[in-house]
């Protein structure tokens, strides 16, 4: 059997290191959420509260955005290059997202998202993949027009918008608040349970809370949303001839510093306008969710942009360095949870009813910079992260594949 060459293609390291930030942004948010359970008892001091509302304004919701665009525009690169090389590439495609999610047994990729969930409930893994196979047929579409529109439908949140028109007209399931509202965090994650049982609850609560949230708070809209986006700028080399969009950096990141500080000054008076009464009162808590979600995406288009100007500019040597973590973005968010979620939980530790917000940040930024730092030691000597190694292993169904980096 052939041994599979490595892809001689340059990387673009812009991408990586976009990745790697987005990644980093992730991990802040986990910590001081302490991996989800921070809503079990949240923080009332004004100091602990600040720390908080600092880092969950400038990166809750928009990194998890990030890593959904940049998943965009590697859906496009793998397909891209494989039509180069005269391959249809859509069958293996849905092969390796199919075991992200289903095949469990059939190969160790396919263990990544499920197993991952039941250590964190809180897995993307598996939305991610789910949502690559949505993408499938949008890659058939020459359009790129027809693409951002049908990207920006979806990041309107068009089912939200059909629940508010439903409630104001007096549909009794629109007016029903949805379920995560009100799910309490387990009791094995708090209080003194095994691993077994947390496993357990990982899956039994764990994942039909999970994929209930992403349903009903437009998360599943997003994600396609933006990963339609990421789409266009892959097929338009916006990372690969980065020199041709300078101006468009510059405009989108004044555009979307404008939209953010006016959703973010400007939401109470909007919220106002929507009506509201005792038994209907979806319709302004859906709205006040998604300009929310606009202001989100708005400041997720602030930091990628003004990333990307300092990245291509005096900034480069620094913002570099978080390349090689973007490189290995999933076997570094596997780890982290893989070392936190026992800091905090009741299987090990249990210190989620005693960590400050301002601990588990100050935690948060050296043990990063350990994983940056573990990510630059190890593509000294390997082509691929280890879990990315696997990932490419099943997807070409061999296990030779170069993994060892040759003097």
């Amino acid at each position: 059997m052939a041994v599979l060459k490595p892809d001689f293609v340059p990387r673009m390291e812009g991408l990586d290191a976009l990745r790697g930030f987005a990644l980093m942004g992730l991990f802040l948010v986990h910590m001081p959420e302490l991996y989800e359970l921070y809503w079990a008892h949240p923080a009332t001091d004004p100091t602990q509260l600040l720390w908080h509302n600092i880092i969950f304004t400038t990166f809750a919701g928009k990194s998890f955005s990030l890593l959904a665009l940049c998943f965009g525009v590697s859906f496009f690169i793998i397909m891209d290059r494989a039509a180069k090389r005269g391959v249809d590439f859509t069958v293996r495609f849905l092969w390796r997202l199919a075991l992200s999610q289903f095949a469990v047994t059939l190969a160790l990729l396919g263990l990544i998202g499920i197993i991952h969930s039941l250590w964190y409930r809180g897995d993307v893994l598996e939305v991610l993949a789910l949502m690559g196979v949505f993408l499938v047929p949008f890659y058939r579409l020459k359009s790129n027009a027809l693409l951002i529109a049908l990207g920006v439908f979806f990041l309107l949140q068009p089912i939200q918008i059909f629940q508010i028109i439903s409630a104001l007209n007096g549909a009794v399931w629109a007016n029903k608040a949805p379920g995560f509202w009100t799910a309490a965090t387990p009791e094995a994650y708090l209080i003194g349970k095994s691993l077994m049982e947390t496993i357990r609850m990982n899956w039994v609560d764990g994942h039909p809370f999970k994929w209930s949230f992403m349903y009903e708070s437009g998360r599943l809209s997003q994600i396609l949303g933006l990963s339609l986006i990421g789409m266009v700028l892959g097929r338009v080399n916006f990372f690969s001839q980065p020199q041709r969009f300078i101006r468009f950096r510059l405009s989108a990141l004044a555009i979307a510093a404008v939209c953010a500080i006016g959703l973010s000054y400007g939401k109470p008076m909007l919220v106002a306008l929507m009506p509201t009464s005792e038994s209907m009162f979806m319709p302004r808590s859906l709205w006040d969710t998604m300009l929310s979600g606009w202001f989100d995406l708005s400041l997720m288009t602030v930091l990628m942009m003004g990333f990307l100007c300092l990245y291509y500019g005096f900034a480069h040597g620094l913002l570099n360095l978080l390349a090689p973590a973007g490189r290995m973005t999933l076997t570094l968010y596997v780890a982290q949870s893989l070392i936190f979620v026992p800091v905090f939980y009741s299987f090990g530790l249990g210190l989620h009813a005693t960590m400050l917000q301002s601990t588990a940040v100050l935690i948060a930024i050296p043990a990063f910079v350990a994983q940056v730092v573990f990510a630059h030691l190890w593509f000294r000597g390997f082509l691929y992260g280890p879990l990315e190694w696997l990932w490419r292993a099943a997807t070409y169904l061999t296990i030779r594949v170069p993994f060892v980096r040759k003097a």
